[in-house]
């Protein structure tokens, strides 16, 4: 791959931008755990190895298990592995992150008022939209697994 810019030299603000969105979705009502899924299925989907290196790593860190992450990918098939909320937040992040195939389907979201509040899944959705936006950054950039982002 040839390197390309440093998006912190070359859009400073724009950097900034993103980085306000990662502090607002820090601080969300959204548990650490759906974060986590969030970041790493969505990563998954985009081809993103810097973002899953790095989530999977903050995943184990914050109690996750090698299992479920290494299941992460076939989350439906997986009885018993996840709980139906965290199963609603992959449903979410899959059809926000292929919102090209139909966006988020009516059935999702009102499977999603079962277990969340319109304010959380407003914070569900900016947490999914904000892993695409990195993913697509990196992705764009070449960056490689260790090398600084910021």
């Amino acid at each position: 791959m040839q390197k390309r810019f440093n998006i912190k030299e070359v859009a400073p603000n724009a950097l900034k931008a993103m980085v306000g969105l990662e502090i607002y979705t820090s601080q969300s009502s959204i548990s650490k755990t759906n974060k986590e899924l969030i970041k790493i299925r969505a990563s998954q989907i985009n081809g993103c190895a810097y973002c899953i290196n790095i989530h999977t790593q903050d995943a184990i860190k914050n109690g996750e298990t090698n299992q479920r992450i290494f299941l992460l990918n076939a989350w439906r098939e997986a009885e018993g592995i996840f709980t139906e909320e965290e199963k609603i937040v992959l449903a979410i992040t899959e059809e926000i992150t292929l919102i090209h195939q139909n966006g988020l389907s009516d059935e999702t979201y009102s499977n999603a008022l079962q277990f969340f509040s319109e304010a959380q899944i407003a914070d569900i959705i900016t947490a999914i939209i904000t892993i695409n936006l990195w993913n697509r950054v990196v992705l764009s950039t070449h960056l490689l697994i260790g090398q600084s982002l910021a």
